[in-house]
């Protein structure tokens, strides 16, 4: 199972790598920094889910989503493959994570009330019609409640098939 863990940042730099199984020009390494300094290279290929196609630009603050249990090289900064990218907005909240039978985060710090107007999809944009329990998701959400686990009616859920 996946175990997401995140890094939040501001776009330092970007640019192409070459690798042999997509070819040129198709992935990106991503530069972030933190308010703290720390950095993290994300490697973005084409199997990279970013969040509604949008593209990340020098100066953006995103959340870049790895798998926890990957085995990574030891360098420094860190380097991961990322398998979701999120542009960060002030009025949106975005977390992606693994959700129980509950609808509950794998960090136990969001719960989900699924409401009809709730748009949910594939990440190719086509309705999903399927339980959303013990699945992938990326959420996309406003207020929530200050409990623990927080509750939120989330604008947009999508699957991550």
């Amino acid at each position: 199972m996946i175990q997401f863990k995140s890094f939040r940042g501001e776009v330092m730099g970007i640019q192409d790598i070459s690798t042999g199984e997509y070819g040129e020009g198709c992935v990106k390494m991503i530069a972030l920094q933190n308010e703290e300094g720390a950095q993290v290279n994300f490697i973005l290929s084409p199997a990279t889910y970013v969040v509604n196609q949008e593209m990340i630009k020098t100066g953006d603050i995103v959340t870049g989503y790895y798998d926890g249990n990957a085995p990574t090289i030891m360098i420094y900064p860190p380097q991961y493959q990322a398998l979701v990218m999120v542009k960060e907005y002030a009025h949106q909240h975005r977390m992606a994570s693994y959700f129980d039978s509950e609808l509950i985060s794998q960090d136990h710090q969001l719960k989900l009330n699924i409401h009809p107007s709730t748009q949910i999809t594939t990440t190719n944009g086509q309705a999903y019609t399927g339980s959303i329990a013990n699945r992938n998701l990326v959420v996309i959400y406003g207020p929530s409640t200050k409990s623990i686990p927080a509750q939120t009616t989330p604008y947009q859920v999508i699957v991550l098939c």
